[in-house]
């Protein structure tokens, strides 16, 4: 049984070597028609329509994917579909990425001068480089490879890795071009953990809890009761113009339980943190929630530009909205 699963073993590590050799050449086939490409979707009016067929249609469509999560408006459009009808959505300014292995295949031989006739630019990505694809494009995106992983040669597996990855520079080199931020990024993807760790602010989380708050005076039952009521694990203690003097957490009152100390006589000075960590509402959720792991807390202050208190935001409250 160990001789079987070394010989799987074996099979997957000289897999994955095929494809790293495959891209390791990759590297030397980004040349001046790599730079041009960019260049020239970067200063096109219009789309980049992306299409091919199989496995390369597969590709094709993360790649469109991964542009439009990056700033470059781009749209897939299968190449089989394209020569019954599709070839529709290809408008005056669109620029045409075309995917293939081959070069080839019946439908791209057909579709290529369809494209050429409606005077739209068509790019080739295409490993290879006599094909009709590769001689007829007006820019290449050269994706050459020797040989599939797969032990026939047949099933795409380096050739769509390679393409995925060549599609990948692509969009980066693009979105760099573009000076595409994390604002940019937060805009399009407004759901979702990522979505929210980049547009998800502290003000938008800590308004939903009460603010809970007791004068440096307070008696401890009265400290309890201000915890207890508002559920956060702790409350702020402040002066009476809304100024942050400390914080009193649960763990605090057990601490001093545990001290034996009078109950009756201790105030909420007596047993409040001075200088607590806080945050401000403008910051981003996602620092807070930095701050917290960091400091090993599980509630923070917030408090406005001007310093004054305005509430607490918790841990859970953070997880709760994804963003980690």
């Amino acid at each position: 049984m160990e001789d079987f699963y070394q010989k799987i073993i074996t099979q997957a590590q000289n897999t994955i070597d095929i494809e790293l050799n495959a891209l390791q050449k990759l590297k030397s086939y980004i040349r001046e028609d790599f730079a041009k490409v960019v260049e020239l979707i970067y200063n096109s009016k219009g789309r980049l329509v992306i299409t091919g067929i199989g496995k390369s249609a597969n590709i094709a469509n993360k790649i469109v994917a991964t542009l439009n999560s990056t700033g470059t408006a781009a749209l897939f459009m299968h190449a089989a579909d394209a020569i019954h009808g599709d070839l529709g959505l290809i408008q005056k300014e669109d620029i045409v990425l075309c995917i293939s292995k081959s070069g080839n295949t019946p439908e791209i031989k057909l579709l290529t001068p369809l494209i050429k006739t409606k005077g739209n630019i068509l790019i080739a990505m295409v490993s290879d480089m006599q094909s009709s694809l590769a001689k007829n494009a007006d820019y290449v995106l050269q994706a050459t490879i020797e040989k599939e992983a797969c032990p026939n040669n047949l099933a795409p597996t380096t050739s769509t890795t390679v393409q995925l990855v060549l599609g990948d520079a692509l969009a980066v080199c693009l979105s760099e071009r573009k000076g595409f931020s994390t604002e940019d990024f937060a805009k399009i993807h407004p759901g979702g953990s990522l979505g929210k760790k980049l547009y998800m602010r502290v003000a938008d989380i800590y308004s939903q809890n009460e603010a809970p708050k007791i004068f440096s005076e307070a008696k401890l039952s009265d400290v309890i009761y201000e915890i207890s009521s508002k559920r956060l694990g702790a409350t702020a203690v402040v002066d009476n113009r809304g100024n942050l003097l400390g914080i009193i957490t649960d763990g605090d009152i057990r601490r001093m339980l545990q001290e034996e100390k009078n109950t009756k006589t201790v105030l909420a000075k007596d047993i409040m943190t001075k200088s607590p960590k806080f945050v401000y509402d403008t910051e981003m959720a996602a620092k807070a929630f930095h701050l917290m792991e960091t400091n090993k807390i599980t509630q923070m202050i917030v408090l406005n530009k001007e310093n004054k208190y305005l509430g607490i935001i918790h841990l859970h409250d953070i997880l709760k909205e994804g963003i980690v």
